[in-house]
Formats: C-alpha cells, sequence, structure tokens
C-alpha cells in the first residue's frame, strides 16, 4: 500500500507550475493571474516537503482570495486543482454558518466535512487494492451457500429451485469436481436466474438528526456509535438473485480485508498536509456595520474561522485534525463589500489576492468550444445518442457568445452561466423533438440562432426572465 501514495506524489512532483496552469487551461478559459497564484501554491506545496522536519512545521500555505463576478471560473480552478494534487477538497459557502450561539452550522464543521470525505477517499482506494482478493473470497461464500460442505445437510440458503446436485448429500470424493462445476456456471452466469437466502446486518439505529446547531452532529455519531457497540445490529434474512447475493458478499469480504485503522490514519494525514477548502461567498460575511436581523453574525462567523485558518486542532469522528498546513482558496464578487472590510486578523491570514477579469465574447466562445468538457460537445453528445448530428458554424458560435455578452451586460452578469441558459433556449425545440428526427442533421449557424433568440433578446423585459 505504500507504493500507491508514492507514485501520486512522484506524478505531483513532474509537474511544474507552468505544467500546472497548462492543466487547468485544458478546462477553465483565461484567468492566467489566478491559475499561476493556485499552481504556486500547489508547487510550494511539494517544495515544502523537501525541508528538513524542523523548518517544515514553520512553513505555513500562503491562503488565497480570488475576486471576481460569478461565473468566471473560481469555483472551477479550485477544483480542478484539488483532483490535479488529488487531494482532499471541500467547497462551503461562508454564509451557511453562523457564529458560535446563534443556530446554523459552526465553522469546525468544514474540518469535519473534509476529514469525513478523505477517509471516504481514502477506503475507495483501499478497497480497490483488495478488490480481487475479495472477489474470489465472495465466490466462495456464495459457492458454500449453494453448494454446502459434506459436513453439512443443505440448508436454506441453497437453491431456490434445486437440482439433485445441491439436494442430495454429496460423497467428498464428488464434493470438488461439483464444485468446480458450479464455479464455471456462476462465472458464466449460468446461475442467474436462480436466489439464495443470505443473512444480512440491518444497518441505522432509530436516532433522527437532533439538531443542526453546531457539534449536533458529531453527538449524533458518537451516540451511534456507542450504542451500535452496546447492541449489535440484528441480522434478517433475504433472498437474492445470485448476481446480488455475489455483489453484497464481495463487499462483505472487501470491508474485513482493509485495516480501517490505517486508512483513517492515511486519511487524516492527507487532510493535515494536503487539504483544500475553497470558502466561496466571503464577501458575504464581509461587512463589519452593524445591522440586525441575520447579518448580525457576519463579523462572528470571521472571528470564528480566524482560529480554523490560523491553525488549530478540530476533534473529529476520527480523532484530532490539525488546520495549519491545510490550504484556504477563499472568493467572492466583492460587489458591495470590499476584501478590506475583513477583519484585519484574517486578511492577514489571506496575502495572496487575485482579480479575476470578467468574461470577453473572445472568452465566451472559447469557453463554448475548447475545453474537455464544452458545452457543444455536451450537446452535440447528447443527440447523438437519439441519431441526430449537431453542427456550429462559426458565426454562429459568434452569434451565441455575442447574445450571452449582450445579456450579461444588461442584467446580471453572471458569466459563463449565461451560456447554459442560451443553449437550453436556443435547443429547446431539437431536444423536445429529437426521438422523431433520427439520422437527421441540424445545422447550426448565425442566422439560426437570430431567429430562435430574436424576439427574446429584442424585448428587454422578457430577457430578464427568459435569458
Amino acid at each position: 500500500m505504500a507504493s500507491d501514495p508514492q507514485t501520486r506524489r512522484s506524478s505531483l512532483d513532474r509537474l511544474t507550475p507552468r505544467q500546472i496552469v497548462e492543466e487547468l487551461d485544458r478546462y477553465v478559459i483565461g484567468q492566467r493571474d489566478a491559475k499561476r497564484m493556485v499552481a504556486i501554491a500547489l508547487r510550494n506545496r511539494w517544495r515544502r516537503q523537501q525541508l528538513s522536519a524542523e523548518l517544515r512545521d514553520e512553513v505555513i500555505p500562503k491562503n488565497i482570495i480570488m475576486i471576481g463576478p460569478t461565473g468566471v471560473g473560481k469555483t472551477e480552478i479550485a477544483r480542478r486543482l484539488a483532483k490535479l494534487a488529488q487531494a482532499p477538497f471541500l467547497k462551503i459557502e461562508a454564509s451557511k454558518f453562523t457564529e458560535v450561539g446563534y443556530v446554523g452550522r459552526d465553522v469546525e464543521s468544514i474540518i469535519r466535512d473534509l476529514t469525513e470525505l478523505a477517509v471516504g477517499k481514502v477506503k475507495t482506494a483501499h478497497v480497490d487494492q483488495v478488490q480481487q482478493k475479495a472477489e474470489q473470497l465472495g465466490e466462495e461464500r456464495l459457492l458454500d451457500f449453494l453448494l454446502p460442505p459434506t459436513s453439512q445437510k443443505p440448508t436454506l440458503g441453497g437453491f431456490e429451485d434445486t437440482g439433485s446436485e445441491a439436494s442430495t448429500p454429496i460423497g467428498s470424493e464428488f464434493h470438488e469436481a461439483t464444485r468446480s462445476k458450479l464455479r464455471l456456471q456462476l462465472r458464466e452466469g449460468k446461475l442467474d436466474h436462480r436466489s439464495v437466502e443470505l443473512e444480512v446486518k440491518e444497518r441505522g439505529l432509530p436516532i433522527g438528526v437532533i439538531s443542526n446547531v453546531g457539534g449536533m452532529e458529531e453527538l449524533e455519531s458518537g451516540l451511534r456509535d456507542m450504542l451500535g457497540g452496546l447492541f449489535p445490529g440484528k441480522k434478517k434474512k433475504r433472498i437474492m438473485k445470485v448476481p446480488e447475493a455475489l455483489k453484497h458478499l464481495t463487499q462483505d469480504e472487501a470491508q474485513k480485508l482493509i485495516d480501517m485503522d490505517e486508512v483513517i490514519r492515511e486519511a487524516v494525514a492527507k487532510v493535515e498536509e494536503a487539504g483544500i477548502v475553497f470558502l466561496d461567498e466571503i464577501d458575504k460575511i464581509a461587512g463589519r456595520e452593524k445591522s440586525i436581523g441575520p447579518d448580525v453574525s457576519r463579523e462572528g462567523v470571521q472571528r470564528d474561522l480566524l482560529p480554523i485558518v490560523e491553525g488549530s486542532t478540530v476533534n473529529t469522528k476520527y480523532g484530532p485534525v490539525r488546520t495549519d498546513h491545510i490550504l484556504f482558496i477563499a472568493a467572492g464578487a466583492f460587489h458591495i463589500a470590499k476584501p478590506s472590510d475583513l477583519i484585519p486578523e484574517l486578511q492577514g491570514r489571506f496575502p495572496i489576492r487575485v482579480e479575476l477579469e470578467a468574461l470577453t465574447k473572445e472568452d465566451l466562445i472559447r469557453i463554448l468550444t475548447e475545453p474537455r468538457g464544452a458545452l457543444v460537445r455536451q450537446y452535440q453528445a447528447l443527440l447523438e445518442t437519439e441519431g441526430v448530428g449537431l453542427d456550429f458554424t462559426r458565426d454562429g458560435l459568434e452569434e451565441i457568445a455575442a447574445t450571452a455578452a449582450q445579456v450579461n451586460d444588461r442584467t446580471e452578469n453572471i458569466g459563463a452561466r449565461r451560456l447554459f441558459t442560451i443553449m437550453e433556449r436556443l435547443l429547446e425545440q431539437i431536444l423536445f423533438e429529437a426521438p422523431e428526427m433520427t439520422d437527421q442533421k441540424i445545422l447550426v449557424d448565425a442566422q439560426y440562432v437570430k431567429d430562435r433568440l430574436r424576439a427574446i433578446v429584442k424585448d428587454e423585459d422578457l430577457s430578464r426572465f427568459i435569458l
């Protein structure tokens, strides 16, 4: 198991900041400055690992604030960066948290959620490593149900419609031959129509969510663990088809093969050394003016965030987790508030500020076509499933981008997200009628776009509602 993290580290070692930016360019258009900043932050993590243990603890991550309107790529940059680094990643909205004493979620739940995600990710990786052995053991257990050992009589775990092989006592000299024959039939799918009866453990206790007050999630989890130990889960019998039974037994064997203590240790280490938290809508808690109502706790949320970002220890169900070296990337539009409206202590923990640019018409054209999951490719692939071909001309793409830019200027600027609305409205009729249009090819040119969107774009009041 030690080779897997080492392989991941070596692949990351080869990525220079320039290569990281090039990788991000495949998914996010423009925003060169923001990409450079996050690439440096990621490379600095590798550089820190090369230092002596004494100096390594002194090097803290340089957290980043991204400033820019919605839909320009802030979240996508952070998400792709975490995927590239294969790091635990959590995106949360700052406005969902309240300071201690108010009903709502406390900021420490950020670290608890991040740790939970990391444990799930590491556990999946460990299960993948033992999957082959688990499948073999699951198959053997299923064969035990289908063909009990010679010392036992056939049980309810046998075939529903059993033949003479499983229903009559089998001498030891024929047992292995019969078992091999059943194994071959199982692998060829000839037993898929049969059913077996398995004992499965009932999961869950009748404990509902106590409250959304901070810390109560941990209390509920603790109660489940404690009571689960006092009262082991009941077992009940279920009749399953052979494929479902094989899947269930394989999963059961995989759980037995992995070392959960090792999984938790590895996950906590990954969170502490490589975790990334994307703190969106930071501007919504930036105001420091006195007010009444739901905004009264904004400054309190900042004060509660401060120790998490500065570096502290958070207790989770998997043990204490230190936040000193977690990278925090904050983002906000900052239309009304300014980064300087954050409390000074929090400002000091986000030393890097980068402003993202509003998207131009040319950027929108590139967003439509260049990224791996570009909108144009998505719609072409969707319609291909119905046998309908969809082609976009260059002037058609320019018209779509120009319409999106125009509507963004007239109403709220929601960046690239405007393209989703435009494309859905543009292709609505085709998407509806596609099952009756098999083997047809549709050409989307500038005139086609104008015909479909002219009335909506011209009526400014209508465009506010529809586009």
